[in-house]
């Protein structure tokens, strides 16, 4: 599941904490052109959202899966947002660690399907970090255990570039995903580490196995990290 080029490629990982959707987007954005513009090496963001649910690009984005009324969701703080990326819709909150790789896919990495992969990969390897054995289903996106998905995955590649990424769901409060049909799958569930352990779990900790699997999984350097204050 690892590309094997021969070529290491240097990762910088920023550890962002909190930060509103829409903020994440820009900053995604303007990577995504100074990673093409080679002004940049490759760019892993860690960080966690505010209540929010996210729609994709194709069809209505899934906004048909969205249970709640607009009212409801106003009421909660929760607002909806249009992504760019694949994927149906997609609850974000505390508690979640996001994902998002900002890589050139050029010249020796074009492989949508193999990119998606290996994205799974590394958050499988994380779960099994952390005692719990995770995998696939055949046909869908994401990382499961059993019938719950336990990380989401919806990304978007343009001229092999990537953005978005990945949501996994460590201490995530898991009932307000009743505010949707997650993904658009109505006939599974979704979990958490918290919930699968019976306990809390450290969010460094898991940011930490993240960047560890996700250089293993990459052919990177020795990922360079840093944290960033929010407030």
């Amino acid at each position: 599941m690892r590309w094997r080029t021969g070529i290491l490629r240097a990762l910088e990982v920023r550890r962002l904490g909190l930060v509103p959707y829409e903020e994440a987007l820009a900053l995604q954005r303007s990577l995504v052109e100074e990673r093409r513009a080679g002004r940049i090496d490759d760019v892993l963001l860690l960080l966690e959202h505010p209540p929010v649910l996210t729609v994709g690009v194709r069809g209505d984005g899934g906004r048909s899966h969205i249970l709640a009324s607009s009212e409801e969701l106003t009421a909660r703080g929760i607002a909806v947002h249009e992504t760019g990326r694949g994927g149906d819709v997609t609850y974000h909150g505390p508690g979640q660690v996001v994902g998002y790789p900002i890589l050139d896919l050029s010249p020796h990495r074009r492989d949508v399907h193999r990119y998606v992969r290996d994205l799974e990969e590394v958050l499988i390897r994380v779960a099994a970090d952390f005692g719990v054995v995770a995998g696939r289903v055949e046909g869908l996106t994401g990382v499961w255990v059993g019938d719950e998905k336990l990380a989401a995955i919806g990304v978007r590649i343009a001229r092999w570039v990537t953005s978005h990424g990945f949501a996994f769901n460590v201490n995530t409060e898991l009932d307000d995903f009743k505010l949707i049909v997650p993904c658009g799958i109505a006939d599974r569930g979704v979990t958490s580490l918290a919930r699968l352990l019976g306990r809390p779990v450290d969010i460094d900790s898991v940011e930490d196995r993240i960047t560890v699997r996700f250089g293993e999984l990459f052919a990177i350097e020795s990922p360079r990290s840093s944290t960033v204050a929010t407030s």
